[in-house]
């Protein structure tokens, strides 16, 4: 797994409380967005199309699936390919 940086990661954890409407300190790094916080589809694909904005990457949209929570957005993040 490639390494992702601790400003990049707190760059992903600003998106995706902006876009799920929560305080950071209410995310873990392991807290489902769907069970713990009430995330839906749409949600999932607000995040997907902000961190490609955001990090200039191409996330496909089968990984939507594996992006449950913030460490598992680190890791599809930090293996995307640059645009």
């Amino acid at each position: 797994m490639a390494t992702i940086t601790a400003e990049r990661q707190a760059t992903i954890k600003e998106i995706v409380c902006d876009i799920l409407e929560l305080e950071e300190n209410e995310v873990t790094d392991t807290s489902l967005f769907i069970d713990d916080h009430g995330a839906d589809s749409l949600r999932a694909i607000e995040i997907l199309a902000s961190l490609e904005k955001e990090f200039k990457i191409t996330i496909d949209q089968s990984e939507l699936s594996e992006m449950v929570n913030l460490e598992k957005v680190y890791q599809v993040v930090s293996e995307a390919p640059s645009r």
